[in-house]
């Protein structure tokens, strides 16, 4: 499986963009998002499969994770950006369907994109 993310960029805060992930190769059963400010640890973001959409506390309310399976691409748009969203994104995939207490875990995931960054500024 190979992915392909993109959407990153520079916005003010407040404003919003659309990171896209479009996966080839053998079929998705769960998709994720994760960031890494510098400094600090890869974070978990949103994680999608069907019929369910789980979210990191900070992101709660502001972000949306989405799926089309007829592109085979997974979506995060983000909304209301904080300075502190600033950060490489990566997507990342699994062929199995990750069970909800384990999609923030960066090893339950096989399949990563190359990071777009998204710079907020203030």
């Amino acid at each position: 499986v190979q992915l392909q993310a993109s959407g990153g960029g520079l916005v003010q805060a407040g404003g919003s963009l659309r990171l896209s992930c479009a996966a080839s190769g053998r079929t998705i059963r769960t998709s994720a998002w994760f960031r890494q400010a510098p400094g600090k640890e890869r974070e978990f973001i949103a994680a999608w499969k069907p019929g369910h959409a789980y979210y990191a506390d900070s992101v709660k309310g502001r972000f949306t994770i989405s799926r089309d399976n007829a592109k085979n691409t997974v979506y995060l748009q983000m909304n209301s950006l904080k300075p502190e969203d600033t950060a490489v994104y990566y997507c990342a995939c699994a062929t199995s369907s990750v069970i909800q207490s384990a999609v923030s875990r960066p090893d339950m995931y096989i399949y990563w994109g190359q990071g777009t960054l998204v710079t907020v500024s203030s």
